[in-house]
């Protein structure tokens, strides 16, 4: 029994020392990081600043190709189906998270198919009114949507996009009823809250503070869970009572599954590296993201958690992706 026991110990040892000297030699060649988005979004932003700081601590190449399409499943999807060898990664959102909840026909799984590697960054959302409603304060939006549903409308750049999500989130804490009026992009929704036509949305903060600062917007409450530098004196809706009520965007980077160990450690490592520099966190900070830190455990448990938190949110509000 000992003795053919020998054979198998062996072929383990062997495949061990072949897994480390393959973590231990990479990156030998170009290092792929996929963005399953359009140019100029968060996470292209912060692929493409931290990606020359990985480029300079593993004298490679690290290139950044945006993948965009359906709702950033095509490059995620690719990105999982990519050889489990540090090669190619993907620089996602929650939104990867969210979409499991949306769409029933994935071909890929992110919570199965996609191995974490940490978090990067987030990004807060900020609760707006026009100031011709007369409100000032989420409380007030909150006691007079109870006492009028339904007679209040809300905008969006669109079905399940994260401005959408964050308000139904919001209404599902509040216990209120405020009706969706969807766009079909950003521009358009923010004419029309701007106008008044749609006067409450949920914005990213770096955007709103703008017209919140020019008198054309009036900030209600942060959606993330502690207060913003950009709106130091804004609440939070966990301060206003709101319980599992965060709706930060969060930024994360992933491999596909099975990918080794050593090399997800070793690339989480480095890149928290490169988001404590100074110029990269400054770049960050001008596009209303700050940077996060995180290891591979507890990326996994907070997409566990966000997938049942958004679960019930797309539950209850009867949410369908277009």
């Amino acid at each position: 029994m000992v003795r053919s026991m020998v054979p198998v110990a062996a072929a383990l040892w062997a495949l061990a020392a072949a897994l480390t000297a393959h973590a231990q030699a990479w990156p030998a060649q170009l290092v792929k990081i996929v963005v399953p988005f359009s140019p100029g979004t968060g996470m292209d932003i912060l692929a493409r600043t931290v990606g020359p700081k990985l480029a300079e601590m593993w004298g490679q190449p690290v290139v950044v190709e945006n993948k965009p399409g359906a709702s950033g499943n095509l490059g995620a999807y690719q990105v999982a189906k990519s050889a489990p060898d540090g090669y190619t990664l993907v620089m996602g959102a929650s939104t990867l998270v969210i979409n499991k909840t949306l769409y029933k026909d994935m071909q890929y799984d992110p919570l199965a198919d996609l191995e974490p590697i940490g978090l990067a960054a987030n990004a807060s959302l900020l609760l707006v009114a026009h100031p011709k409603l007369g409100i000032t304060a989420a409380r007030d939006l909150i006691a007079q949507a109870k006492a009028r549903p339904g007679t209040f409308v809300y905008g969006s750049p669109g079905i399940a996009t994260p401005h959408h999500m964050a308000m139904e989130l919001f209404k599902a804490r509040a216990g209120i009823d405020i009706v969706h009026i969807p766009f079909s992009a950003t521009g358009p929704a923010v004419t029309q809250l701007l106008g008044g036509e749609v006067p409450i949305m949920f914005l990213p903060v770096h955007v709103a503070i703008t017209h919140v600062k020019a008198g054309k917007l009036v900030a209600l409450a942060m959606g993330g869970e502690k207060r913003h530098p950009l709106a130091p004196d804004v609440p939070t809706l966990g301060e206003l009572g709101l319980r599992n009520a965060n709706t930060d965007i969060w930024y994360a980077l992933w491999a596909p599954a099975r990918t080794p160990g050593a090399i997800v450690n070793r690339i989480g490592a480095d890149m928290q590296k490169a988001l404590a520099m100074p110029e990269v966190r400054e770049a960050l900070a001008k596009q209303g993201m700050q940077e996060l830190t995180g290891t591979p455990a507890e990326l996994r448990s907070l997409m566990d958690s966000d997938f049942a938190r958004w679960a019930e949110v797309v539950k209850t509000a009867g949410i369908k992706a277009q």
